[in-house]
């Protein structure tokens, strides 16, 4: 008690001796209480969340760790001089820093956060055969889009804490955001395309595609356009806004192809004949290891010839596979019709002359 007494006694500025050995056994109990916290339970903790089944815990806690020491140490000064008796001046410097480290670590924190879940998303798209570049560059945009807004929020907490009005900075940053918008209505619309498109894979890189009266391979898709390598060889870019405003066909998601074509015989044909196309037509069909027989059907009375409708499926998507498989497939019917005596029917007209003496 003689020693409180004496260090109250003893004046330093506004404050007295005691007052300092206060703020500096604050200061110190608050720098061991934070190191032990970040040293051990956290290290505790973190041997915990390992043992969990989800993976929020241990990113939660990594991002509590990667804290640096500078913070804890601005943390222990706030409080600590809280006890002592300063200018308005003093005390508002010493009020900005803290509030600028806190901001600060916060966003560090928010975006260590967001970046991990994001990177395990880009991790999960890569593994399902999403393409590289494409989702690294989706990423890129996203992380670029998502600091903007963290540091455009922290900053207008900053100023809001200094006891400015953010009301009317705020108010005219959302009419010169509508201004700028109008401008570049146009990218931002192909932006917000490109991750639509990205989001909802309607077609990936390597797809065989369909828009309208265009059509091939799917070479890279970007922020703005996409680019098709057509059958001409050519590069066609289209812009990603129409991509998503337009129906587009997508073959590589098609598992088999449905093919429907017409044979058409001579009325001279007999009848058992006639009766045999179906089974010659299926087992014709059925030697084809990409081809599935569906069904084969006399269909109808043309006017020159007796058709059949014959259906089957092409167990690939690719195109090349279906020409290969109809290019053997015609080649064998011909070879049996040809063989079975089976004449096919083409466009003939046959006139009748009555004569009268």
């Amino acid at each position: 008690m003689d020693i409180i007494t004496k260090l109250n006694s003893i004046s330093l500025g506004a404050n007295t001796a005691y007052d300092y050995v206060l703020a500096i056994s604050i200061f110190v109990a608050l720098i061991l209480a934070l190191k032990i916290f970040q040293v051990i339970i956290l290290s505790r903790l973190y041997k915990v969340a390992k043992k969990t089944k989800t993976d929020f815990d241990d990113v939660l806690i990594e991002v509590i760790k990667s804290i640096k020491p500078p913070i804890y140490f601005f943390l222990a000064i706030y409080f600590s001089v809280k006890v002592l008796i300063f200018s308005e001046v003093v005390n508002k410097i010493i009020f900005v820093l803290f509030v600028i480290a806190i901001i600060f670590e916060v966003i560090r924190s928010l975006e260590r956060l967001l970046d991990n879940f994001i990177n395990k998303f880009l991790e999960r798209s890569e593994s399902k055969g999403r393409s590289k570049e494409q989702s690294r560059a989706m990423i890129k945009t996203l992380q670029a889009i998502l600091r903007v807004i963290l540091w455009s929020v922290g900053l207008l907490l900053l100023l809001s804490n200094l006891g400015i009005n953010v009301n009317s900075l705020v108010a005219s940053l959302g009419i010169g955001g509508i201004a700028v918008a109008l401008a570049l209505q146009g990218i931002l619309s192909d932006v917000f395309s490109s991750f639509s498109l990205y989001v909802d894979k309607p077609f990936e890189v390597g797809d065989y595609i369909v828009i309208g009266t265009d059509n091939g391979t799917v070479e890279k898709i970007g922020l703005k356009t996409t680019r098709i390598r057509t059958l001409q060889g050519e590069e066609l870019v289209v812009s990603n806004q129409e991509l998503t405003s337009t129906r587009v066909q997508n073959y590589r998601k098609m598992e088999k192809r449905r093919i429907v074509f017409n044979l058409g015989v001579t009325y001279d044909t007999a009848s058992t004949k006639l009766k045999s196309i179906p089974k010659l037509m299926k087992e014709i069909i059925k030697k084809e290891k990409l081809a599935e027989y569906d069904r084969c059907y006399f269909t109808e009375f043309n006017d020159s010839s007796l058709n059949f409708e014959v259906v089957m499926f092409i167990k690939s998507p690719e195109y090349e596979d279906y020409l290969k498989t109809r290019h053997k497939i015609n080649l064998d019917i011909y070879k049996t019709f040809e063989k079975e005596g089976i004449d096919f029917a083409y466009p003939t007209q046959t006139l009748y002359i009555n004569k009268e003496e």
